[in-house]
């Protein structure tokens, strides 16, 4: 505690090791235990990943960092010294599904029909949109995610939500990733998507379009889940100036944090960045 004195309050200390505070003090002439030395270093370290993973981290992930550093920590330890520093994981919002009308048949079939689980980067791509509040307006994020890897291998910033802004996003990707032909595209049924402009995009790479049911987030809950994430660990907790710093915001996330960082539990705690790599070599 003696070496942490200049980082943490002695009380705070006393409280999280369990001792009190005239056991410190008379403990003072004496060495700090092993174990006591080994929990203050954990505590800072598990701070320290706590501002790495945007407060997104649970004690599961924590612990998987932890272990692909060879630190020998168990997940009670874990929990437990999370619970001592008051370290709380962001609430996610869950997705919900919302009554839709009656309709005539979807501009293009459900191919994914929920089947997220892909075995080979650039054969299936899923798409979306969504808004972010800056005090300037409305501005709309375009995202396309590989379902295989769950990297965001494209995405673009508009201030309106339009088809050109969904060409422009495939494209990047399309431009980046070059996939073969029959590359299926699955999305809602958003009219940035079932626009000509888009249709036709998609025809002249030889990709296949399929779209959700009407109304039906859960047909496309791979993209759903990364708009609730994003919300959930970066526009719930900050208002942008402007479209600009908004562009910022999400590019730090997106190419910083979410590819190269952050660990997914569909992925056996790796991040998008180590499968891509993965199949890179294969």
């Amino acid at each position: 505690m003696r070496e942490h004195a200049e980082m943490y309050p002695v009380g705070l200390m006393c409280r999280l090791l369990g001792v009190s505070r005239s056991g410190y003090h008379a403990s003072r002439c004496r060495p700090m235990s092993p174990r006591d030395s080994a929990d203050i270093a954990l505590i800072a370290r598990l701070h320290e990943i706590d501002a790495e993973h945007r407060r997104a981290a649970g004690v599961i992930k924590m612990w998987r960092v932890l272990r692909a550093e060879k630190n020998p920590c168990g997940r009670n330890r874990v929990a437990r010294l999370r619970r001592c520093a008051g370290i709380q994981t962001l609430r996610t919002q869950r997705l919900q599904s919302k009554p839709a009308p009656q309709q005539k048949e979807p501009p293009a079939p459900n191919l994914v029909n929920r089947k997220f689980k892909v075995a080979v980067p650039n054969r299936v791509w899923v798409g979306d949109m969504t808004q972010i509040t800056t005090r300037t307006g409305i501005s709309h994020l375009s995202i396309f995610l590989d379902l295989s890897t769950h990297a965001v291998i494209g995405w673009a910033m508009g201030t309106s939500q339009t088809a050109a802004l969904a060409v422009q996003t495939i494209e990047a990707a399309m431009e980046r990733y070059r996939p073969p032909p029959r590359l299926v595209c699955h999305t809602d049924q958003g009219s940035p998507y079932g626009s000509k402009k888009f249709r036709d995009y998609l025809e002249s790479k030889g990709a296949i379009a399929s779209m959700s049911r009407k109304g039906n987030c859960h047909d496309n809950a791979v993209a759903e889940s990364f708009f609730s994430n994003l919300k959930n660990e970066l526009t719930h907790h900050f208002v942008y100036e402007d479209h600009a710093a908004a562009v910022a915001a999400v590019k730090d996330h997106i190419e910083v944090y979410y590819n190269t960082i952050r660990l997914h539990q569909s992925l056996g705690y790796k991040t998008p960045a180590q499968v891509q790599a993965q199949h890179m070599c294969c």
